[in-house]
């Protein structure tokens, strides 16, 4: 049996599992996760709990930082979409 550390918790696979099937697994899994995370937002925006990137800005430029080398904030009224944001960042 093949064991998988997630964040979540231990993915156990069947010992008959090739690398390539495990990770297809984990990738399935990850993206039915995605997918729920995205459903449980537009939910909330509809609820009217809309997500702002208020306290987040600064955390998010440092990931760019991390990734880029340029630090930049996203604007407060960037869409709270990570992709669409990283294209709207304010240059200092």
């Amino acid at each position: 049996m093949m064991e998988l550390e997630t964040e979540s918790g231990t993915l156990t696979l069947p010992p008959t599992a090739t690398e390539e099937e495990a990770a297809a697994i984990a990738v399935a899994i990850s993206a039915h996760i995605s997918d729920q995370q995205a459903a449980a937002a537009a939910l909330a925006a509809q609820a009217g709990e809309e997500e702002t990137w208020d306290g987040k800005r600064w955390a998010y430029a440092g990931r760019l930082d991390a990734l880029t080398s340029h630090a930049e904030r996203v604007p407060g009224n960037a869409p709270t979409d990570e992709w669409t944001a990283s294209g709207r960042t304010e240059r200092f």
